[in-house]
């Protein structure tokens, strides 16, 4: 029986502003490279802590410096984060931080290493996580409508099975979620070539098309500008092996996943997304973890992905249900998929029928079902850089 175009069985948590999340994590977040050991030393003491060390934040500057302020800050505002502690090598940069994820009014503290110690710190940034944890595990679940999500979509490891049954599946489940006010980013800049045009004609108003084709178009001319040819990056060595042999006909893949609906926003890189906005462009790496990073600081709670040859990324904080029609991988990487769909692409389902059953599995994952990835601990949070630091 088909799924009535209407609301669904979804469950979440409410925060201060009114956001809605999936997940109910408390966030140890390190502001610099320096402070990961504190950040990492307080998630193994405090259970269900999560950090995310990563290897940036020092003599950065510019659009870079901002645009790891921005992920960082994103992370922390993510409506799946009950509250956050931020840990800094000195004051400034980490109140900055902080601050912008207390705009949210969820509980947020921070601490600086400078005059204090990674041992001090520790100390006392665990004796707050514990408090919050302890806070965090009476949050209750509540009835939520799809229009109040923020969701993301991108596919990787790509061969002709997305192009053929498992994007073209996706796509009709992004139709339904926009068409019921979800908001939905999708990306991935360099794998539009040769299609970016197609993307261009849906954008909803000229201005969101200039804007559209000029974060386009200045992606490509940097790339350019290295005076590289791309093949075994784009195409990666994997697509080509499934047999895609030109970023044309990956692009043309990647686009059927974004459904047929107006695009309503053009962002830049990590720029927050409401609800209620419906298919969102952002700016982005086409790299499997850095697109679910910057997805996830624009305020996805929850990111579809669809593979051929088998990707296997996850993420710390956002749940990512993973989609292959592509028999050799359901049955050789089956742990890592959630939906199996080689049936469609044999024609013994339809699309509906293979949009349900990725419904279904939402709606299982939004109520609380874990994920291959969650399962597995593929937790990869990576920053995007845009240049060297100082």
């Amino acid at each position: 029986m088909p799924r009535k175009r209407g609301s669904l069985p979804l469950t979440g948590y409410r925060r201060p502003n009114g956001r809605v999340g999936v997940r109910n994590h408390v966030l140890i977040l390190p502001v610099d490279d320096l402070s990961n050991a504190a950040a990492e030393g307080v998630a193994r003491l405090i259970q269900p802590t999560v950090a995310l060390p990563h290897p940036y934040g020092r003599l950065q500057f510019g659009k870079d410096l901002e645009l790891t302020f921005r992920t960082l800050s994103g992370h922390g505002a993510n409506p799946n984060v009950y509250g956050a502690v931020v840990i800094g090598i000195e004051p400034k940069w980490t109140e900055r931080v902080a601050s912008a994820i207390a705009k949210t009014g969820k509980p947020v503290e921070a601490f600086s290493i400078e005059r204090h110690g990674d041992l001090n710190v520790i100390n006392a940034a665990s004796r707050v996580a514990y408090r919050m944890a302890q806070d965090a595990s009476e949050a209750k679940r509540e009835p939520i409508e799809v229009a109040e999500l923020v969701l993301s979509i991108k596919c990787g490891e790509s061969d002709p099975t997305l192009g053929l049954a498992g994007n073209k599946a996706q796509g009709r489940v992004v139709d339904r979620l926009v068409d019921m006010g979800a908001s939905v980013i999708f990306g991935e800049t360099s794998e539009l070539t040769g299609g970016e045009h197609l993307i261009a004609e849906r954008c909803a108003t000229p201005a969101l098309r200039r804007k559209f084709l000029k974060l386009y178009s200045d992606y490509i001319a940097m790339i350019e500008a290295q005076g590289v040819d791309l093949l075994g990056s784009q195409p990666t060595e994997g697509n080509i092996r499934g047999g895609l042999s030109t970023i044309e006909e990956k692009a043309l893949g990647n686009i059927q996943k974004t459904g047929t609906r107006p695009v309503n926003a053009v962002l830049d890189y990590a720029e927050e997304v409401a609800p209620g906005q419906g298919l969102v462009f952002m700016n982005s790496s086409s790299a499997g973890a850095e697109q679910v990073t910057l997805c996830a600081a624009g305020g996805s709670v929850l990111h579809f992905f669809t593979t051929g040859q088998g990707n296997i990324v996850g993420h710390p904080l956002i749940p990512v249900i993973k989609i292959s029609p592509n028999p050799i991988t359901c049955q050789t990487m089956g742990e890592h998929i959630d939906v199996k769909l080689p049936d469609l692409l044999v024609g013994e389902i339809g699309l509906e029928q293979a949009a349900e059953r990725i419904l279904e599995v939402f709606v299982r994952t939004v109520n609380g079902r874990l994920t291959a990835a969650e399962l597995l601990r593929h937790n990869e949070f990576v920053l995007t850089k845009l240049y060297p630091s100082a």
